[in-house]
């Protein structure tokens, strides 16, 4: 069954994250409701708990689901779709529906990544078109089911290739873009910061993803640690030699 589960790297902060305005309000709100669940539950109202993460790679959208895990105090079940949409397709059914049980078990979040492999199946192999239909109704299934006190949270690079029905199931879809200027050059403060001031010269580009920006700043920082490492030992080996010919 572990099989099924991508390890987590380490626990994220939503002060490790930097949204813009309007998604900063709407996970706010989704937190704000999922901590006060049993209220709210207590005079009918409904409380979000399906959300679809879904734009630009890179922008986030891993790290909004493990801060969401780390938030509200509960582990992280991480499944990459992908791996697990296997050509013998009624083991993928019986996947989904262990993954769910176990995140239910667990009271857990449930993060299904690249959520669009079912319809980048079904779209590729028309001769299993019929049996990817019934997993996509598998999993339509496996969320209408979904208990009240679990998450599930799913995120997806290409939106337009999952089935209506299946984008329909989730309450919140928070979509994810390109950062502004503003947006990275607080990023780029922020993981500058963690190194000495001598190490702190970066070129800042714009118009790319937080991934790309951390590219950038930790490429950058090492050069600037490597270049400082050798103008040091160059200035050793000078002094070295200095003091071989004050000796002679």
């Amino acid at each position: 069954m572990n099989h099924l589960f991508v390890p987590n790297m380490g626990r994220v902060d939503f002060e490790d994250i930097v949204f813009n305005k309007e998604l900063s309000v709407q996970v706010e709100q989704f937190l704000r409701e999922y901590e006060h669940l049993e209220i709210l539950n207590k005079f009918g109202l409904p409380v979000v708990n399906k959300l679809l993460l879904f734009g630009k790679s890179g922008c986030g959208k891993t790290m909004t689901a493990r801060a969401i895990s780390h938030k509200l105090g509960k582990k992280l079940k991480t499944i990459n779709l992908g791996n697990i949409v296997s050509s013998k397709l009624g083991e993928t059914s019986r996947n989904i529906a262990a993954a769910f049980k176990m995140a239910e078990t667990q009271e857990a979040v449930l993060f299904f990544d690249e959520f669009d492999s079912l319809g980048k199946e079904r779209n590729y192999d028309n001769t299993d078109s019929s049996e990817m239909k019934r997993v996509v109704n598998s999993m339509i299934q496996q969320i209408d089911s979904l208990p009240k006190n679990s998450i599930l949270i799913a995120a997806t690079n290409q939106i337009d290739l999952i089935d209506e029905a299946l984008v329909r199931r989730f309450e919140l879809k928070l979509e994810f873009h390109n950062p502004s200027k503003s947006n990275l050059d607080q990023l780029y403060d922020q993981l500058i910061s963690k190194y000495p001031k001598e190490y702190q010269k970066v070129n800042r580009i714009y118009d790319i993803s937080f991934a790309e920006a951390e590219t950038i700043v930790m490429l950058e920082v090492k050069e600037n640690i490597i270049q400082s490492e050798l103008i040091k030992k160059a200035q050793i080996l000078q002094e070295d030699k200095l003091a071989v010919i004050c000796d002679n």
